[in-house]
């Protein structure tokens, strides 16, 4: 008989417990198809909803197919006290001072043989599979690029003119004439590996990140992850914040493909295996996603569209009066 865990209102874990006390359980709506449960051989912690098919010779007789749906309870019973809101971003813990049991003195955590895996139940939400998923087209990936672009732009004045004046310093000490100009050649390099190293760091760790996004995709509510949905490594991070100057020096060409590529992805996409979507893609509320851009897309587009506007007015504008 396989033994179950789940996790009570208080995002406690409880087990292990057979599935006919899980369906006694369920059938008292002491626990509902939200509540996370674990078995032997199940990778991560899924909704009972995801499994319930396992239950089908744990009743006798089986219950009715409105018993296993969240719309058949009352609206009052349904939404138990202390039990999450339907979306909420929520894992159970796997200690908890609910926890009844007393392990006895030199015992170790893991003595029991059905103590489930640790490491998705304390890290981030699951990945949910076989639910629509919304890629994030051309325009919005542009709204989240011009606000990210705008943030490493701060952070890269802020500290390369640090770094800058301290070097400018210690060179202007050094004398002059070759070694100046030296000097001034050292400058820009480090400049720009001081610029690239900035741009590495900041895409590849927020996309490596729990939240998946930079505060740029963020604002627009779209993320980075694997094909599969999983987050991706600090190093592919890294390797697809290359791939994008790859991307660029080929006339563009690499992003536009956003436009004719099935999933929406760019060429940096493809080489790192990699996919932009919605937020609530890969998630227990898929139906929360929306393919339109965005109000802050929308508003973030309209601002730097008008400043680009602005700014080819003031080129006309001098070119004319410099030929005049």
């Amino acid at each position: 008989m396989t033994d179950w865990f789940y996790a009570d209102t208080t995002h406690a874990r409880r087990g292990p417990v057979p599935a006919t006390e899980l369906l006694r359980l369920y059938q008292a709506r002491q626990i509902d198809d939200r509540t996370l449960v674990w078995r032997d051989g199940l990778a991560e912690w899924v909704p009972l909803d995801a499994v319930r098919g396992e239950f089908a010779s744990a009743a006798s007789p089986a219950p009715a197919a409105s018993e296993w749906t969240l719309e058949a309870l009352a609206p009052a019973e349904a939404n138990v006290e202390g039990a999450p809101a339907p979306g909420d971003a929520w894992r159970p813990v796997t200690e908890s001072a609910h926890t009844t049991a007393v392990a006895p003195a030199g015992a170790t955590a893991s003595a029991s043989p059905y103590a489930p895996p640790t490491a998705p139940v304390a890290g981030a939400a699951a990945v949910v599979r076989g639910g629509p998923v919304f890629y994030a087209g051309f325009w919005k990936r542009v709204a989240a690029y011009l606000i990210d672009g705008l943030v490493v732009g701060i952070i890269g004045m802020v500290i390369g003119g640090i770094a800058l004046a301290v070097l400018g310093g210690i060179l202007a000490v050094g004398g002059s004439g070759s070694a100046g100009s030296i000097g001034f050649v050292l400058v820009q390099v480090l400049s720009n590996l001081l610029s690239i190293a900035i741009g590495a760091l900041y895409y590849a760790w927020f996309h490596a990140s729990n939240m998946m996004a930079t505060p740029g995709k963020m604002a627009v509510g779209i993320k980075v992850v694997r094909a599969n949905g999983e987050r991706i490594s600090l190093l592919r991070g890294i390797g697809r914040y290359f791939s994008t100057i790859l991307s660029a020096l080929i006339l563009m060409i690499g992003f536009l493909m956003i436009v004719f590529t099935e999933r929406r992805q760019s060429l940096h996409d493809i080489i790192c295996d990699t996919v932009v979507v919605d937020k609530w893609a890969f998630t227990d509320r898929p139906d929360l996603q929306h393919d339109g851009l965005g109000t802050v897309a929308i508003v973030v587009l309209a601002i730097f569209g008008a400043l680009f506007g602005l700014g080819l007015v003031a080129i006309v504008a001098a070119l004319l009066f410099a030929s005049m």
